[in-house]
């Protein structure tokens, strides 16, 4: 196989997995959207976390919403906790790497916030360990997962919102968390500011 047809079959292994995505998530994605809504206009605030990718996804989360993402409106409070390296290393040195989130949602979380928690595995030990502090603070929980779900699946409760891609490879899943970011954006601009 070329380059270029390798490539090309990159492309449309990545079309493929979001046409089934698109298939399955919309109603998932809109429920997430809606939960963020509400929270947004009740005066809360989103946190958001996950590993690697995931953490440059919890971070473009975060500065879509405190900047901007289509439209021109109102700064969102949203906190990406993937980004103070002083609190992630002094965390994980002095407790556990495990820790790192779920210390900053203990201190930051409040009742009403919504913590966007990212694993394409769904078995990250810190981003569960994030959940399990957000529902000890009565906030909602929105996860975005991929191949079964993981352990963070199990650790969900009704009110929460899993958004599972259906894919086990780890860059379909990325490809597909960013898509869902989006979609989440433009229904927060469209819901809140059109």
């Amino acid at each position: 196989m070329t380059m270029e047809n390798n490539i090309s079959a990159m492309f449309q292994a990545s079309i493929e997995t979001k046409q089934q995505a698109q298939i399955t998530l919309p109603k998932a994605i809109a429920s997430a959207a809606q939960l963020m809504i509400e929270a947004l206009k009740a005066g809360h605030k989103i946190l958001s976390c996950g590993n690697g990718g995931s953490a440059a996804d919890a971070q473009h989360f975060s500065s879509e919403l405190l900047n901007r993402f289509e439209m021109e409106r109102p700064a969102l409070p949203a906190i990406a906790l993937t980004t103070d390296t002083s609190t992630l290393t002094s965390i994980a040195n002095d407790y556990a790497y495990d820790r790192i989130f779920a210390k900053q949602i203990e201190a930051l979380g409040q009742k009403g916030d919504v913590l966007l928690a990212i694993s394409t595995s769904g078995n990250s030990v810190n981003v569960g360990e994030a959940i399990t502090a957000a529902q000890a603070r009565d906030m909602s929980i929105i996860a975005l997962t991929g191949r079964d779900g993981g352990s963070i699946a199990k650790r969900l409760s009704e009110h929460d919102v899993e958004i599972r891609v259906p894919s086990n490879i780890t860059a379909r899943i990325q490809e597909v968390h960013l898509l869902t970011i989006h979609c989440i954006c433009d229904q927060i601009d469209k819901q809140l500011f059109a």
